[in-house]
């Protein structure tokens, strides 16, 4: 009897004991709960605040974001280490720069690539013809050298005839400095191993020219022009010969004598 009623007891009070912790664990979660969502619910209103003024900024300024986005972009393209507008600034001056000495240099190029001809009335078929029998005859003509000066440009060796024919002028000055300028410019034009119209020249002839830079004169060059004289007439003036430049005006002339 006492056995049954002490398990009774023990069974009750273990039920009653269960249900007040349940009863406390379940006080306990909705006060977490609320302490939560009061918690939530300032975070929510203030995030909220936030997405309503940034909504707001972009619509008042668009032209402010898209500036901003074109200065990004321009300076990812100036400078490829850094982001900065000083850096921006300074690497557009400096490639401004080249692309404007690049422009200017092939202007100039251009402008030179194909120099202007001699003024000289037309050959004749006698004077064609006689350019055949010796380089001095074609170099003695204007039309001739011109003509010449054609076919070398198709072989990209004009400068050859160029160089010559800066030495002939200097030959004919008188005036020192005169002399001392184009001296100059014939040796940056055509001695330089850094100019693309550099002739080719022996390393003689170079210390003859680079004693006789000292002091300019009319005949600083005459070593080098000689040796340039003796190659284009071993070396271009058969070619020439043989050039249909050189063929056709002589048929042209031929066709025309004929027909006179």
């Amino acid at each position: 009897m006492w056995r049954q009623f002490l398990l009774y007891f023990r069974t009750h009070s273990y039920r009653a004991d269960n249900s007040q912790e349940k009863d406390t664990l379940q006080s306990e979660n909705e006060e977490d709960i609320k302490t939560v969502q009061q918690l939530l619910k300032p975070m929510g209103s203030e995030r909220m605040e936030m997405r309503k003024r940034q909504m707001s900024t972009t619509q008042e300024t668009p032209g402010a974001a898209q500036a901003q986005h074109s200065t990004g972009n321009r300076g990812s393209n100036a400078c490829c280490f850094c982001w900065c507008c000083c850096c921006s600034c300074s690497c557009l001056t400096v490639r401004n720069q080249e692309e404007e000495r690049t422009r200017r240099t092939s202007h100039e190029l251009q402008a030179e690539g194909i120099p202007n001809c001699e003024e000289s009335p037309a050959p004749t078929l006698e004077e064609v013809n006689a350019w055949a029998q010796s380089f001095d005859k074609l170099m003695f003509t204007p039309a001739g050298r011109n003509a010449f000066r054609e076919f070398l440009r198709t072989e990209f060796s004009e400068e050859n005839m160029l160089f010559w024919m800066a030495c002939e002028e200097l030959k004919q000055e008188s005036n020192k400095s005169v002399i001392e300028e184009k001296a100059r410019l014939i040796y940056e034009d055509y001695i330089s191993i850094l100019s693309p119209k550099e002739v080719s020249l022996d390393s003689r002839v170079r210390e003859v020219i680079n004693r006789n830079m000292l002091e300019p004169s009319q005949h600083t060059f005459d070593d080098a022009q000689l040796q340039i004289y003796t190659l284009m007439h071993r070396d271009s003036y058969p070619r020439f010969m043989n050039s249909a430049i050189y063929k056709d005006l002589l048929r042209s002339l031929s066709e025309k004598s004929i027909e006179a």
